[in-house]
């Protein structure tokens, strides 16, 4: 918040700001006014004027910065030297000056609750309150004023010690919401980065194989080079539109246009698809087909670009499993490429996004090829080994 205003627990970060506090801070030494009166009104020496007027000056000023310094990680040794150094203060004022002093050990109870944590604070504030009773006895008529301020003495430190655990709860809590945004702003950037290469790679494989082709035609069959050359303008526009969504956040592949793609990317390839027809869908969430969709995408496009097969067989199955009915995806090729190659950035993300539908991913070499088999939740009944 900018501004002249500030929350709990957090510093003031410019001039307004600062005053802000210290009026805050300070309006609480209205209390030290019989001090003050006595001063003035007591009849005292000048030169005990001069002392009195010294010691109080001195007295607030090391209250105030004890104060106002709290939460900034000094070590407990030196709060509690400073807390020392305001209770010998405390006691030489009272004891030379009079029981109109003894209000100045209220300021060193609410001090050490302000400024020590809770573990230090319940042992310095009830030495601070035995400290103004031992000296009350000692001043001249100082019990008069012993119950006036023993009482606010110890509820004063003990609830500066809440307002301090307060002020500690705010600061972690502003810290994890901080936290919380950067790890969603880290989700988001991996989402973009899966939908990225899932989609990119494969437009960009149809492409290539697609003008590899067209090139191949122009000599002799301009007019199927440029049928191949529409394509390429087709599959352009389809993953500019594609990463668009994808940038915004509304990229879900579905299963039908996605077996409709493969079966472009496979032929374009020369690679003999083996594919099953419309998909049957029923029960089965968006989020779980959707992440069939990309292992589809991503398993076509690696068998296009890496495996060197000549033959890929895609099989959608309802299964029933121990842990209920799933949508199996099995992707097969009989090339060469994927063997022997680990997991890489492709797979990883798949895995993350089957991960987060409830599914699994499988993926390995065979003796002659390499397979990918994908499962997916479904909410209704499943027979076992049904085409999809």
């Amino acid at each position: 918040m900018s501004g002249v205003g500030f929350g709990i627990g957090q510093r003031p970060v410019n001039r307004k700001q600062r005053v802000v506090k210290s009026l805050w801070t300070g309006i609480w030494l209205v209390y030290l006014g019989a001090p003050v009166s006595d001063l003035l009104h007591g009849g005292h020496s000048t030169g005990a004027r001069i002392l009195g007027w010294l010691g109080l000056a001195a007295f607030v000023a090391w209250y105030m910065v004890l104060v106002f310094r709290t939460g900034r990680g000094e070590r407990n040794n030196l709060v509690l030297g400073s807390l020392g150094v305001l209770a010998a203060q405390s006691t030489l004022l009272a004891l030379t000056l009079g029981r109109e002093w003894l209000v100045l050990f209220v300021y060193v109870s609410i001090a050490s609750g302000a400024a020590l944590p809770l573990r230090l604070a319940r042992w310095t504030i009830p030495g601070a309150c035995a400290l103004l009773t031992a000296v009350a006895f000692a001043v001249p008529d100082g019990h008069s004023y012993l119950a006036g301020l023993l009482i606010p003495a110890l509820l004063g430190g003990f609830a500066m010690t809440g307002v301090r655990e307060l002020v500690r709860t705010t600061i972690a809590l502003r810290e994890a919401r901080a936290t919380v945004a950067q790890l969603a702003a880290n989700e988001e950037r991996l989402r973009l980065a899966r939908d990225l290469h899932d989609l990119l790679g494969h437009s960009l494989s149809l492409i290539t194989l697609k003008s590899e082709l067209a090139g191949r035609m122009l000599p002799g069959r301009p007019d199927e080079a440029a049928r191949q050359v529409a394509d390429i303008e087709q599959v352009s526009r389809q993953a500019l539109v594609d990463v668009r969504e994808a940038v915004t956040g509304y990229r879900r592949p579905r299963l039908h246009g996605e077996l409709a793609g493969a079966r472009v990317a496979l032929t374009a390839a020369g690679v003999a698809a083996a594919l099953p027809g419309e998909p049957d869908l029923d029960g089965v969430p968006e989020e779980s087909e959707s992440a069939l969709a990309w292992a589809l995408r991503e398993a076509v496009t690696n068998v296009v670009r890496h495996s060197g097969a000549r033959r890929c067989t895609v099989e959608l199955l309802r299964r029933q499993t121990l842990d209920g009915p799933v949508l199996e995806l099995t992707v097969e090729d009989n090339g060469s490429g994927g063997a022997g190659t680990g997991q890489g950035n492709g797979l990883a993300g798949l895995t993350e996004r089957l991960t987060k539908a409830g599914g699994t991913l499988e993926a390995g070499p065979l003796k002659s090829g390499f397979r990918l088999v994908a499962r997916v939740p479904t909410a209704g009944p499943a027979d076992v080994g049904s085409p999809a």
